[in-house]
């Protein structure tokens, strides 16, 4: 492993770089794209073809101050209700466009948090999604979870559903960190989570865990991912804290200097990786891991491992259908986005017409350049006949790119007879080296730390 200087010298404890979860990244969506292109692509996904469907519930019983997510507080059932039926309405204008006999692969509930929907408004919306396309043979139904906000009514409803996979949020278990960040959930309400939901049927199980929160220190780290590793969860996302309070004022609660330094960050993440390693969980991309029967390893053994807004995953639809407030739309002429604000999202719906109020439409060499920073998030590779065979890249305008890199960063990419290649000591800078292939202007996007 790179010694801490030698990282410093290569600039990964300044940088603020994308997540790449797409590219060109959201802060490049523009208004020249909207509702008719959203329509137009909608139309045009294959009859008869599987895509990928995400529904968006931004609201929380609580603001936790470490998120950055577009959610608002509620303490009331009614405008969980009211939003309730503009989902139901916005899916009724997917299903009238959308081409008949289409299914899915994956299903997806985010937020915010779909745990606050009544069981009754589960059903009720699970049923709605069933009407505008079935699941599909070997599809995934993934609901994020709230375990504060989870009963055996609401478990029952969701199964019945077919959900297959629950996330549960974790972050931290420590006490004092949890009051820091505004997110009160014990680990004997997160384990009767578990088990409840384990109990019912639903054995895959997904966690989230965040490094770089506030006094975290490498023994809080390690008693809090060996809790986590006594649920023995099937695939764990360790995300890295990003402090943005100029996106997202809520931070503005948590004090500053409580922030571990970007070395220390480095050390946190390499403690709970660690601990992952030796419980037997893959490396999966930046920052996942996995067991070895899970989803996500066959995936990257067999390489068809991708990466899209919700980090990585297993699915290989062209097609990423957003529904909801904020909600991103992939398609293979580009992205939309439905207007952010939860008002202008419902009056846009219930006036009969898709919110969409930004995106992207691919032009110039955008695939290409999505397939190579991918190609090194996922697979921290870049097969060099892969790219000649799918975008007709000369072998001499593929190697200017790669000299590129190692102009960049010389000594740490490796060039092979099969592409370029990121020895593992070099990963700590992925998404620095993946910066390289980003043709578009970083300057003022105000991404997060690289590490």
């Amino acid at each position: 492993m790179r010694t801490k200087s030698q990282l410093a010298k290569l600039g990964l404890f300044d940088a603020r770089v994308p997540r790449y979860t797409s590219y060109p990244t959201a802060p490049h969506f523009n208004d020249q794209v909207g509702a008719n292109q959203f329509t137009n692509w909608l139309s045009q996904v294959p009859a008869g073809g599987q895509v990928s469907l995400y529904i968006h519930v931004p609201f929380c019983r609580r603001l936790c101050w470490f998120c950055a997510c577009r959610t608002q507080g509620t303490q009331s059932a009614k405008p969980v209700a009211e939003y309730l039926k503009t989902l139901k309405q916005e899916l009724a204008l997917v299903a009238q466009t959308l081409p008949e006999g289409v299914s899915l692969s994956r299903l997806h509930w985010g937020g915010g948090t779909p745990t606050l929907l009544t069981p009754e408004m589960m059903t009720d919306l699970a049923g709605t999604i069933a009407e505008v396309a079935p699941l599909a043979d070997g599809y995934e139904f993934s609901v994020e979870i709230d375990p504060n906000e989870l009963d055996q009514a609401r478990v029952d409803a969701l199964a019945a559903a077919g959900m297959n996979r629950a996330s549960i949020g974790v972050q931290d278990f420590d006490d004092e960190i949890q009051q820091i960040i505004g997110r009160i959930q014990s680990f004997d309400v997160t384990r009767d989570a578990a088990e409840m939901l384990r109990a019912s049927g639903i054995q895959s199980l997904n966690a989230d865990i965040l490094f770089g929160l506030p006094n975290q220190s490498k023994k809080r780290m390690t008693e809090s991912v060996q809790k986590l590793l006594s649920l023995n969860p099937d695939r764990v996302a360790l995300y890295g804290y990003a402090h943005v309070p100029w996106m997202a004022r809520r931070q503005t609660m948590i004090p500053s200097d409580t922030l571990p330094t970007p070395e220390e960050r480095l050390e946190l993440f390499d403690t709970a990786r660690r601990l992952f390693m030796w419980d037997g969980y893959r490396e999966i991309g930046i920052d996942h891991f996995a067991r070895p029967d899970d989803g996500l390893t066959v995936a990257l053994d067999a390489g068809r491992l991708r990466r899209n807004f919700q980090g990585y995953t297993d699915d290989t639809s062209d097609v990423l259908i957003g529904v909801g407030a904020s909600s991103i739309s992939k398609f293979p002429q580009g992205y939309t986005q439905n207007a952010p604000s939860t008002g202008l999202h419902v009056a846009a719906i219930r006036d009969g017409r898709f919110s969409v109020s930004r995106g992207h439409a691919f032009k110039g060499d955008d695939k290409l350049r999505a397939r190579l920073i991918e190609a090194l998030m996922c697979d921290f590779r870049i097969d060099a006949e892969e790219i000649h065979r799918d975008f007709g890249l000369s072998a001499h305008d593929l190697q200017d790119l790669f000299d590129k890199v190692m102009r960049a960063f010389p000594g740490v990419v490796e060039l092979t007879q099969d592409g370029l290649y990121l020895p593992h000591d070099a990963r700590p800078l992925t998404r620095m080296i993946a910066r390289v292939f980003d043709a578009y202007d970083l300057s003022k996007a105000g991404h997060s730390s690289a590490i």
